[in-house]
């Protein structure tokens, strides 16, 4: 194998982390709908645990794009 083929699959299993990323933001936001319904009242309270955990969900998504991307050139 040549080194233009070790990048490609080196990108391929960066990208698995995109796979914990999507499970991460299903099970973050079923338990916030969870949340919100059983407390209406706190709903101001889950929406800024919400957008942090979203937030940090999301920059594991592109750091794994990243690292990919920089894999492949």
């Amino acid at each position: 194998m040549d080194n233009n083929a070790y990048a490609l699959l080196g990108a391929g299993i960066a990208m698995i982390g995109a796979l914990g990323a999507g499970i991460g933001l299903g099970l973050l936001f079923s338990a916030w709908i969870s949340a919100v319904a059983r407390n209406p009242a706190a709903a101001p309270k889950f929406s800024t645990i919400g957008y942090i955990g979203f937030a940090a969900t999301e920059l594991v998504l592109l750091l794994c794009f990243v690292i990919a991307f920089m894999l492949i050139r």
